[in-house]
């Protein structure tokens, strides 16, 4: 048996669909499986052993440069790749309308959300067979639960990411207990205070941890080195890759961050993650794992210094 999953972004979306193989590969062991995801996220199922070939997309890409004759001839031959391999089964676990269209160009049994689960009701018309999944589960969740449905198979395995990070060697890097600071994420709306930072990494280097701050673009890596400047002691990453970020959150004692999709990936690899929300309400996309996990806030309540504190203590114990 052959299946295509279809999940394509966010990289938390991504991180959230890797349970599925893991189910997949624990029900079906017969079975190959492959993923349609971006091009950008493409490491993350790679990282899952049970993902036997990554067909990278660059949707996001190709939307920039729709006037661009390069653009056609990339997704021309995207859709070579995409139906040169006959499938038994195409899964899309996004339910949008782009995910749905993949899926069209797949050649195989389509399987998505029924009209009243997905998150664009359209994507239903695309598939051949739909499952009625209840909207007010975590993504993860409903990710397995649809998997199982189209599959027959319980739904009560134990949750597994099926993850481990590469090792990668790190010069850059000083000291043995480290917590992972996760500053940046896509909306300024969901960014914590600068000042709440700094506060909270010079009481962690008073605890004897070294704060590290991963940035991904200019704009981030400003921040951190602001706060770099304010608190001596804390290191600002260089530019890194996925698999290197990857690396660095598994050789971590403790990550914090805002909402984004790194968190989830800690959560992933089991290391102990508090995710801060700001804007956002993390009960159906929350940080979400088997390790030590806290969300902490809501949107419009964001969560204090001295509340992240107690609760990073509590995690190092």
């Amino acid at each position: 048996m052959r299946i295509l999953l279809v999940k394509t972004s966010s990289l938390g979306d991504v991180i959230h669909n890797l349970p599925v193989v893991s189910d997949l590969h624990l029900s079906l062991p017969e079975a190959q499986i492959d993923w349609c995801v971006e091009e950008a996220f493409a490491d993350i199922p790679r990282l899952h052993p049970a993902v036997d070939h990554v067909l990278p997309v660059a949707i996001r890409r190709w939307r920039k440069q729709l006037g661009s004759p390069a653009t056609w001839r990339e997704l021309g031959e995207f859709r070579r790749r995409l139906g040169a391999t006959t499938y038994d089964f195409v899964l899309d676990t996004q339910g949008l309308l782009k995910s749905a269209l993949i899926a069209r160009l797949a050649t195989g049994k389509r399987l998505g959300y029924a009209a009243e689960a997905a998150r664009e009701p359209l994507a239903a018309r695309f598939y051949d067979a739909t499952f009625v999944i209840p909207r007010n589960a975590h993504a993860v969740e409903r990710n397995r639960w649809l998997a199982a449905a189209a599959f027959d198979y319980p739904v009560d395995l134990p949750l597994d990411y099926g993850i481990s990070a590469p090792a990668i060697d790190s010069p850059w890097l000083a000291g043995e207990r480290l917590v992972i600071l996760l500053t940046a994420t896509s909306r300024d709306d969901k960014l914590w205070d600068e000042r709440n930072w700094c506060t909270l990494a010079q009481a962690l280097l008073e605890r004897g941890l070294t704060p590290v701050l991963p940035a991904g673009n200019a704009l981030e890596r400003e921040r951190a080195e602001r706060i770099a400047a304010a608190v001596e002691g804390v290191i600002v990453a260089p530019p890194l890759t996925l698999l290197q970020v990857a690396a660095l959150l598994a050789g971590a004692s403790l990550a914090i961050g805002v909402d984004t999709g790194l968190a989830h990936l800690a959560a992933a690899l089991r290391v102990p993650v508090i995710a801060l929300y700001i804007a956002t309400d993390p009960a159906l996309t929350g940080v979400y794992g088997t390790g030590f996990i806290r969300n902490l806030g809501a949107t419009g309540a964001p969560p204090s210094v001295a509340e992240v504190l107690r609760v990073a203590e509590q995690a190092l114990r």
